[in-house]
């Protein structure tokens, strides 16, 4: 049986560490304009967009027919008939290529709007100092033109998604490296697909239905069919787990057991140098591989994977 060990930063420590604000400029946004936008993406996405309120965001994945999600979304509304979606930059062209394909008859418009905004992640005093947000994840604020979103901590640390106009003046906290927001995003244990695991994942596998990330309530969208399957037909063989090596880490990299050298136990997904030495990593993992044996980064020989408790419970737990 592999064993979960424990992380090598105290929280106390990430207290100090995950304090101000952090340019985001790897992610951009989406735009949905019209008066079907929330009816035509509901339709596509994992998460209920037809009764999100304006106090609230969704986390989402959009999945091609099979199930494999081609992006990921932190999505709400700005008014009754404007949607924003936050994902990855190197994924919005294609994602929104995509969806359009499936706009048809709807009265909606999809733009690349990144140029108008202005994204940024606060950690910390930061947080607290933005008026009205409440506690719960995906829950949503506004002050004036500016909004944010809360997201998962970070070994305790309060996290937010906050986005402006662009050239609207940014809070008054204290600069924050986006090399060290990147490692909080990883240790929050909430996944953000990029470019190079498209389509590796259902959503589950990621665990998104831990995270608020799918609505099983919810009408037919692409994928629907496989990610109720994977999930009430006992399916699933992967979940994700946060990992720490010595060693270099990059979304897509192989994970193989020690115990068996011929074929990959699971997939890098996200990770991020990590203030205290060597790398932090979400990687997604085949069940039976924490069984026995011990994980390596690249071949059954590469360096060896930690794993580090969740900082939540999968669904199956609750």
């Amino acid at each position: 049986m592999h064993e979960t060990q424990t992380s090598p930063l105290p929280a106390k420590d990430a207290g100090a560490l995950l304090d101000g604000l952090a340019p985001l400029n790897h992610l951009g946004v989406i735009r949905l304009q019209g008066d079907d936008a929330a009816k035509f993406i509901h339709g596509q996405l994992t998460q209920d967009f037809a009764l999100l309120g304006l106090d609230q965001a969704r986390l989402a994945a959009f999945c091609s027919a099979k199930g494999r999600m081609q992006a990921s979304f932190i999505g709400f509304k700005r008014s009754a008939t404007e949607i924003l979606l936050v994902c990855s930059r190197d994924l919005l062209p294609a994602t929104l290529k995509r969806l359009s394909m499936f706009v048809m008859r709807a009265k909606v418009q999809l733009s690349d709007a990144s140029g108008e905004w202005t994204l940024c992640g606060l950690a910390g005093a930061a947080v607290h100092d933005f008026a009205g947000l409440p506690e719960a994840p995906w829950s949503l604020a506004r002050n004036s033109e500016a909004m944010a979103v809360r997201l998962y901590p970070a070994l305790g640390v309060a996290r937010a998604l906050w986005l402006a106009p662009a050239g609207t003046a940014l809070p008054d906290a204290p600069a924050l490296a986006t090399e060290t927001w990147l490692w909080s995003e990883v240790q929050s244990g909430i996944a953000t697909l990029t470019q190079p695991v498209f389509e590796a994942f259902v959503p589950q596998m990621l665990n998104y239905e831990s995270v608020g990330g799918v609505n099983f309530k919810k009408g037919c969208y692409p994928g629907q069919e496989v990610v109720a399957r994977s999930q009430f037909r006992g399916t699933l063989k992967r979940r994700a787990f946060l990992t720490h090596a010595k060693g270099l880490l990059t979304p897509g990299q192989e994970v193989f057991s020690s115990g068996d050298a011929s074929q990959p136990v699971g997939l890098v997904v996200q990770s991020a140098a990590a203030p205290h030495g060597g790398w932090d990593a979400l990687v997604s993992l085949q069940l039976s591989a924490l069984e026995s044996g011990t994980l390596h980064v690249g071949s059954a020989s590469g360096d060896e994977l930690a794993i580090l408790p969740l900082p939540y419970a999968l669904l199956e737990d609750i």
